[in-house]
């Protein structure tokens, strides 16, 4: 057997340190090695025996089981059950203790386990350094961030805001596309960012959704971001400097945003102080970037255009994505049968724990006739649909009369033009929403958001870890998105 030991002392409080790593399914969250986890068969993180199922960044997946867990002694321990490298009878266990001098943490981490006499050496030092010290490093920089925030917090204050001192302009870097085009359209540049002007405030980005609209900025399908400008619709960050007549607003204040203008993918950036929602202390910054778009997407879907109610059947696209898992969820919790269409058999479980009933892997299956089959030949009282081209008509043929097609987005290309008169051989509704509608004013926007954040309070939503990708890197985040490797939310980190 071989044995693998790595210590380290974080400059943190020991029970800092313990809430990041005691969620058994979080060390996707902060580990750079792991793209997306998930418990299986619905069992809490913290259960003794249960099993976190998770795919590498670099490809493969890995099941490991929970064998003990104290918070009295700031330990837990696991092993390895199913893996695609030879770790055979890997038991592994994390033990935190306090240092007294300073107020921080000493984390020991170690493991036994039998591998092929040949590879010994290379899997002794995958063990220790990519997954163990790479684990190390990832959360003394989770703690620094969280540190920065905190030395923001006491420049808060009440009434008209006013930037500490004259704001100036400031370099950062930044992606920013260079032309038209396929991920490499991407470049990491510096740019300057003005201060703020009447209206405005300067923010500097902790974390910054990826959504496929960035996608179509990029290859020109949208025309939201010219050549030179800086893509990005989504981002969470601490307001850094106001502009005159902003009063809402101070700061330190932690805020996200999720819509037009364009601009996210910098470390800093400028915004309308009326696009930007206080976040819930409870919503870390991660979280948050993953799931405002596309949660304020959901919401708007759900309650504002179809307005699910219980007892309807609804067909979800994509439901093992980041939309369509907060679609099936929300849609569940009102009432709903759910329908949701996969492209791949792997993605039926995640599909099926985010509340979808009737998975359907339609690359292997007429997504038509299933639906059929499971509504008795009614078919369905609404579609959501944002795969576009591909799916657009069958989709219209899945409905029920009088059922409802809701197309928000085109992820497998432009619609074709249809023929509008078609539709009334089942009276169907057809809807096209546009995010900006529902956004567009102070008011809305807290509105849906309101809604959303009482969802994830109240668990109705669950939103999964994203993956994330350096901001630097964010072509290799475009290259995963349109190549499907990815289930959920992608992230990127300035």
């Amino acid at each position: 057997m071989v044995k693998v030991v790595k210590s380290t002392v974080v400059d943190a409080p020991i029970d800092e340190v313990w809430q990041l790593l005691r969620d058994f399914n979080g060390h996707d969250r902060w580990h750079p090695a792991v793209a997306v986890s998930r418990i299986e068969e619905r069992r809490s993180s913290d259960e003794i025996g249960c099993v976190r199922d998770f795919a590498l960044k670099q490809g493969g997946a890995i099941r490991e089981q929970l064998l003990s867990l104290s918070d009295r002694d700031y330990s837990f321990t696991y092993c390895i059950l199913d893996a695609p490298i030879p770790l055979e009878g890997y038991v592994a266990t994390v033990r935190l203790k306090p240092v007294t001098d300073g107020n921080r943490t000493f984390w020991h981490w170690q493991s036994e386990f039998k591998p092929p006499p040949e590879r010994e050496a290379e899997l002794t030092r995958m063990v220790g350094e990519d997954i163990y010290e790479g684990g190390f490093s990832a959360i003394k920089a989770i703690i620094a961030r969280q540190k920065a925030q905190a030395r923001a917090e006491p420049m808060r204050r009440s009434g008209p805001a006013v930037a500490a001192t004259p704001a100036k302009a400031v370099d950062c870097g930044a992606i920013v596309l260079a032309r038209y085009g396929g991920p490499e359209a991407l470049e990491w540049r510096r740019i300057s960012v003005p201060p703020p002007g009447p209206g405005e405030v300067r923010l500097g980005h902790t974390a910054i959704g990826l959504n496929f609209i960035d996608v179509y900025c990029r290859t020109g399908t949208f025309d939201l971001v010219p050549p030179g400008g800086v893509p990005g619709i989504e981002g969470v960050g601490i307001v850094s400097d106001v502009g005159s007549g902003v009063r809402d607003l101070a700061v330190g204040d932690r805020i996200g945003y999720a819509g037009p203008p364009p601009g996210a993918y910098a470390e800093m950036r400028i915004m309308p102080a009326r696009l930007l929602v206080r976040l819930p202390p409870e919503l870390d910054d991660t979280t948050a970037a993953a799931v405002l778009l596309k949660g304020m997407t959901a919401e708007f879907l759900l309650h504002r255009v179809a307005r699910v109610k219980e007892g309807d059947i609804v067909l979800i696209h994509a439901a093992a994505g980041g939309t369509g898992q907060l679609l099936c969820q929300w849609a569940r919790a009102l009432g709903a049968t759910v329908i949701g269409t996969v492209g791949s058999r792997d993605k039926v479980p995640i599909a099926t724990e985010a509340g979808c009933e009737h998975p359907i892997v339609y690359t292997q299956e007429d997504f038509v006739a299933r639906c059929r089959d499971i509504t008795a030949g009614r078919g369905v009282d609404v579609v959501f649909d944002a795969v576009g081209r591909d799916t657009l008509m069958q989709s219209y043929e899945a409905l029920a009369t009088n059922g409802h097609l809701v197309s928000f987005g085109q992820a497998s290309g432009q619609t074709a033009p249809v023929d509008i008169a078609g539709f009334a051989a089942k009276s169907a509704m057809v809807s096209r929403p546009n995010f900006a509608h529902f956004t567009d004013t102070p008011e809305k926007v807290r509105s849906i958001t309101d809604n959303l954040f009482r969802a994830l309070r109240t668990g109705v939503l669950r939103p999964g870890r994203p993956t994330t990708f350096p901001l630097a890197r964010a072509a290799d985040a475009h290259r995963a998105l349109e190549g499907r490797r990815i289930t959920g939310a992608i992230v990127l980190l300035p």
